[in-house]
């Protein structure tokens, strides 16, 4: 299996997601097992990786005490962050898609899902 890869094209889409079991935790998502993006639903046939990123960015890093931002940056606090799979779809591409869970108005309580890249092999 490669381990090296090289953004083929940005994205930068917002998706939808199917899991054939719910995940446990809504802001903590696994991997989904399809993405549907632009009409077409593409099968996960693996997770290459998958990495979080509970940074706060902008006005939100100047929010909080400097001891209090780093505890924020290891555990995550309430609509910051982001989890990000490397996925293998059937047919053998590769993308980069991530669940960011920043609400996007005081009605949204969840998170949105965002294809980000394609990948190729180098």
């Amino acid at each position: 299996m490669q381990d090296e890869w090289s953004p083929l094209r940005f994205i930068s889409e917002k998706i939808d997601v199917e899991h054939e079991t719910s995940p446990h935790l809504i802001k903590k998502p696994t991997a989904p097992d399809s993405i549907l993006w632009k009409g077409q639903n593409f099968k996960v046939e693996g997770v290459i990786s998958s990495w979080f990123d509970y940074s706060r960015k902008g006005r939100m890093a100047l929010n909080m005490r400097p001891e209090n931002l780093k505890k924020a940056e290891r555990r995550g606090s309430r609509g910051v962050g982001r989890f990000y799979f490397r996925v293998r779809i059937r047919g053998g591409r590769v993308f980069d898609i991530y669940y960011d869970r920043a609400p996007k108005d005081a009605g949204d309580h969840k998170g949105h899902w965002y294809l980000w890249r394609e990948l190729e092999a180098i």
